[in-house]
């Protein structure tokens, strides 16, 4: 039973805790509290002593360990995916300690929440600020739960502090493209990387929903007749080291893959003959950019090739052998070598093992879905320079490329990003009228309703589905026919033809 302790100018409150051991009832900072009087002092022991019985005290001092030191320790013991490590490690070094580390964690409120909030918002997007407040909601949470602090001061009240109408956190729709579009769009980066893989890997993305990890995590022994099986992803962290490990949220699965498809990318295979990379040792469909790419764009031999008409090989016989190609065709090879700024050293430049997000995105997918280079100093954004024949256009790179140019090209869709292909393959199987169960499968997303427990896929909507992507493939080729019947892209070159 709780009782008071004369300590002569005034009484404390002791109560017990456990067996043979008694607190003492404290402040909020961890001060003892002095009453005036005994009555007082047994009236707040036994208070303390009830919330003991009952489960709900907790030891005011505990609140006093600091919010740098707590959240360290919460995240050592933290066992999730890299990705969302990395996420945790960034939002709680670079936005929470700056602002909350030397905190103690029963001295922060809501107002000191909302107020960091707030000034995070006139800095960064609000999807990133709100993301990092539910990681501070998450830590705090814990924090409730081990009893160091009694109630959660990131939590939000629903509807509490902010404006009604429409919400503020709430992005544009995704954009998506039609199947001639994002044909338009794989030749295009075909075009800019000076290669055929582009054009293939856009392709595999837009008619099979892959995310983009599970894209460039693709090994050649996953690749079927009629499938392709999910089972890795490559996951790029903030160091730069590519990650093998599972899809997302562990949805391993089969995809179905049109006959066209599978085709396309055995042909890629044995194109390319991949080797082991030296990071994984495993082979995959697709490579990356060569380093000097990224870096320092040009011509490649293929672009020459393209420009004079004439195979890779003559082009190299040119460059090492002229004396084994005719004198027009030298000439001609030449000419094209030189409205290009071909370099021969770029051209013999190693393909990188893998893809990496930024550099395909903002040198390769950015400018062909917008017909723009990005910014990057010392040069402003810009068109990419084209010369207008062969049709699409074949990109000018080297010194001088803008005056070299004779055209350049329109935008497809602005505003699409690589994750817009899966959302376009959605909204496809959506005009397809393609089931939920088998959607929910090609995405590799979960649906724990009782109606998805009772729904299952048949041969009849696989077939179905293959039937409608496919009629969409063709669709999309006669169209690219109608405004060229041919292409700078060698296999998209060869698809149009076999259409005659």
């Amino acid at each position: 039973m709780g009782f008071a302790e004369n300590r002569g100018p005034y009484w404390r409150a002791r109560y017990k805790i456990a067996p043979g051991k008694y607190g003492t009832v404290k402040d909020p900072t961890g001060a003892t509290v002095r009453f005036l009087t005994r009555r007082a002092a047994e009236q707040a022991a036994q208070d303390e002593e009830s919330r003991v019985r009952a489960g709900t005290w907790r030891d005011p001092s505990a609140g006093r360990i600091s919010f740098g030191e707590y959240a360290n320790q919460w995240f050592a013991e933290q066992d999730l995916a890299a990705s969302s490590m990395q996420g945790y490690r960034y939002a709680i070094e670079v936005h929470l300690l700056p602002e909350f580390e030397t905190s103690p964690l029963a001295d922060i409120r809501r107002g000191d929440v909302n107020g960091w909030e707030k000034r995070e918002k006139e800095s960064y997007a609000v999807n990133s600020v709100t993301t990092w407040r539910k990681i501070l909601h998450l830590i705090l949470a814990d924090a409730v739960e081990e009893g160091l602090i009694e109630s959660n001061p990131a939590a939000k009240r629903r509807g509490r502090g902010k404006r009604a109408g429409r919400s503020s956190v709430r992005g544009p729709e995704k954009a998506i493209v039609s199947p001639l579009q994002g044909l338009l769009l794989a030749e295009r980066a075909a075009l800019l990387s000076g290669r055929d893989d582009e054009f293939v890997g856009c392709v595999t993305k837009q008619y099979t929903g892959a995310r983009w990890g599970e894209l460039v995590g693709l090994e050649t022994e996953y690749v079927r007749p009629e499938a392709i099986r999910i089972e890795w992803q490559l996951y790029e962290l903030d160091s730069g080291e590519l990650l093998r490990c599972p899809p997302k949220d562990d949805s391993y699965r089969t995809v179905d893959a049109p006959a066209f498809l599978t085709g396309l990318i055995m042909d890629h295979i044995r194109r390319t003959r991949p080797e082991p990379c030296h990071c994984h040792g495993k082979r995959y469909v697709f490579r990356g950019l060569g380093t000097a790419r990224t870096h320092r764009p040009g011509a490649k031999l293929i672009d020459v090739a393209r420009r004079a008409g004439v195979s890779t090989g003559t082009v190299s016989n040119v460059l090492n052998r002229p004396e084994r190609v005719a004198e027009a065709t030298r000439q001609r090879v030449e000419a094209a070598a030189s409205e290009l700024g071909f370099i021969p050293n770029h051209a013999l430049s190693p393909a990188a093992p893998h893809w990496r997000r930024n550099g395909f995105a903002t040198w390769v997918f950015q400018p062909a879905v917008t017909g723009w280079y990005p910014k990057k100093a010392p040069q402003e954004a810009r068109p990419v320079p084209l010369l207008g024949e062969p049709w699409p256009g074949v990109p000018v790179r080297g010194r001088n490329a803008a005056g070299r140019a004779d055209a350049c090209w329109v935008p497809i869709r602005p505003g699409l990003t690589p994750h817009g292909l899966r959302h376009g393959h959605k909204t496809d199987m959506d005009g397809l009228r393609t089931e939920k169960a088998l959607k929910d499968e090609r995405m590799g997303h979960t649906d724990s309703s009782i109606s998805a427990h009772y729904s299952h896929v048949t041969n009849d909507m696989r077939q179905n589905l293959m039937q409608g992507l496919t009629r969409l493939w063709e669709e999309a080729l006669e169209q690219r026919r109608e405004l060229c019947s041919g292409s700078p892209v060698a296999v998209l070159d060869g698809l149009l033809r076999g259409l005659s």
